[in-house]
């Protein structure tokens, strides 16, 4: 994970915090409309466990996630890149949607490789 470019590192944040808002937004319209927002809940907490586990990496912040709610994070996540990878198929080459979904697919793998070392490092 340190041999991840600042570049890198800075877009995978990005992305991250994008989905984050876009996630955020979807939450707002939903509750307005009266849908069930277990699922949009679900994915917004884990989003942002993922955004944290990069900012811990990279930037050394703490963060107050249980081995629980990291393997909770990591399944939801690994949840979405089907649907994602669906998406970057039929998106055009070259197309600034693919780029989006490059760099997401890219952060949120990211995000479960930092939750899978670090929960490495709590059972040594």
């Amino acid at each position: 994970m340190e041999n991840v470019s600042e570049r890198i590192q800075l877009q995978s944040m990005q992305s991250i915090q994008s989905t984050i808002r876009k996630s955020e937004n979807a939450l707002a319209q939903m509750t307005q409309k009266g849908a069930n927002t277990t699922l949009i809940e679900k994915i917004l907490k884990a989003l942002r466990i993922g955004l944290s586990m990069l900012e811990h990496v990279w930037q050394h912040k703490p963060h107050p996630y249980t081995s629980r709610d990291l393997t909770e994070a990591r399944s939801v996540l690994t949840g979405l890149m089907p649907s994602i990878e669906n998406s970057l198929a039929k998106a055009k080459e070259g197309s600034p949607q693919r780029t989006l979904l490059i760099r997401r697919i890219q952060a949120l793998e990211l995000a479960v490789q930092a939750m899978d070392d670090l929960m490495k490092e709590e059972h040594q």
